[in-house]
Formats: C-alpha cells, sequence, structure tokens
C-alpha cells in the first residue's frame, strides 16, 4: 500500500493525499513532527522535508511536484488523452498553485494587519491570474478534476477555513475563483485529504492569540462585506486596534521542515 509521511497542517501533504483521494486510491498516513524529526525519517528524506511517499516497492519519493506526477502517470490520469502542450499548461498551473503554499501560510500566521495585507496583496495577485483564465467549467479547464485542481485545493481550503472562522475572505473580489473554491469543498476532498485534529491543530496556530486572524475571530464582529481589499473591509473599520498591534511574524507552514 502507498504510505505518506506527513506533517498534519502541510499544505504540500494535503495536495498529495487529496490527489490520492481523488483517483480512489488506498494509501496510510504516517504522522511525524517537524520539530522532532525521527532519525528514520531524515535517513529517508533528502531534504528532510515533508511530503515523502513509500510505494509498494519500497522506494521513497520526495517533493511534492515530482511525487503529484508520478500518481498522475503511474495510476489512471484523472484526464487521460492530453496533449504535450495541454500537460504543459496543467504544470504551469499547478506549479502557480503549489507557489502560494508559502505566500498563504505566513499571511495566515501574521501577528498585525500590516503584514497580514502586505502577504495578501501577493496572494491576491495569484488570484487575479487564475480569475483570468476561468471559464464556465465545473473546475479549472474542465468539468472533471485536473492536477491543477488539487493543486490549488490547499490554497482554497485553507481560505475558506479562514473566512468561516474569521470572517477575512483571501478571495473576496474574485467571483470565478469564489465559484471554483465552492466546486472544490462540494467533492468534499478538502475534509477528507486531511487529519481527524486538522483544524484543531490548524487553529492552534494559524488562529491563535498570537496572530492577527486569531484575534480577530476572538474580538471583532462577524464580517460579511466581501471587501476586495483588507484597506476596504469592515473588519479595518471596526477592529483598527488589532489589525495594527504587534510585530510581524515570520512563519511559512508552522515548521521550516514543511514543506516542499
Amino acid at each position: 500500500m502507498l504510505k505518506v509521511i506527513s506533517f498534519t497542517i502541510c499544505p504540500f501533504v494535503q495536495r498529495i493525499t487529496a490527489l490520492l483521494e481523488a483517483k480512489s486510491l488506498p494509501y496510510e498516513v504516517e504522522y511525524i513532527q517537524l520539530n522532532d524529526k525521527p532519525q528514520w525519517f531524515l535517513d529517508i528524506s533528502p531534504n528532510g522535508q515533508v511530503p515523502l511517499l513509500q510505494i509498494e516497492t519500497g522506494e521513497v519519493l520526495f517533493e511534492s511536484d515530482a511525487i503529484a506526477e508520478y500518481l498522475e502517470e503511474a495510476y489512471p490520469a484523472l484526464q487521460p488523452g492530453l496533449s504535450p502542450v495541454q500537460v504543459a499548461h496543467n504544470r504551469a498551473w499547478s506549479y502557480l498553485g503549489s507557489k502560494q503554499y508559502l505566500v498563504q501560510c505566513p499571511a495566515m500566521g501574521s501577528k498585525d494587519g500590516d503584514t497580514l495585507k502586505q502577504h495578501s496583496v501577493k496572494l491576491a495577485s495569484a488570484f487575479a491570474k487564475v480569475e483570468k483564465v476561468l471559464g464556465s467549467h465545473r473546475f479549472f479547464n474542465s468539468d472533471s478534476l485536473s492536477m491543477v485542481d488539487l493543486a490549488w485545493l490547499p490554497v482554497l481550503h485553507r481560505a475558506w477555513i479562514i473566512k468561516e472562522q474569521t470572517g477575512y475572505d483571501f478571495v473576496a473580489g474574485y467571483p470565478k475563483t469564489q465559484a471554483w473554491q465552492q466546486a472544490l469543498l462540494d467533492t468534499g476532498l478538502g475534509q477528507r485529504s486531511v487529519a481527524d485534529d486538522f483544524l484543531e491543530k490548524f487553529s492552534d496556530h494559524y488562529l491563535s492569540e498570537q496572530t492577527v486572524l486569531g484575534r480577530i475571530q476572538r474580538h471583532c464582529p462577524s464580517c460579511e462585506c466581501q471587501a476586495a481589499t483588507l484597506d476596504d473591509c469592515c473588519n479595518q473599520q471596526q477592529c483598527g486596534d488589532i489589525l495594527a498591534g504587534c510585530e510581524p511574524k515570520s512563519s511559512a507552514c508552522g515548521d521550516s521542515g514543511c514543506c516542499g
């Protein structure tokens, strides 16, 4: 059976488990603590990062891009019969999606409003690019799931959690992206591709009293304004002290060993 070595809140891992779920492939997950990496993990992980995928032969694959491509090529494809050009386009848009993990993670972990705004602007630039190419299909480029959808799922799933918990919407102002987000959520892959205690650990890290989003969750009125920017958001107006508080915090995915 396929085995994924994981850190609970790592988006790079979720991309792989979501792909496994989408393909209905049986797999098991072993979780490690990245601040206390076991020696057996270091022995088999060339870069000391998750995810790792141990395949049936016992060989271990690393780097999420490589693992995703292996799963698409070794098992029935999500979109069979694509031309080389279409495959290249899918890889490029998937790469753009996975690049956003290390933009979104520090955004969610921001200690103050200015830091949140800076990272949100960077994330919004990626959503703006996606907004331009999304069409009438249910998913990214068809009515069936593609590799692109699975690469963007961790970003859109986390954006949904943040909105549900705090009212702050990373995809506000991008209606096509919001519709795509909802279509992906409706598949149930967001929930099925994470651990049972994912929300608890995610909240402990990104929605603590140490983060501006955590303080908004605890102390600000619910925001449903759908503002396109943080400056326009009603939370900016109603919760200025919270958004302005503290020094910026450097954070990415919860630990320097995540992700790749």
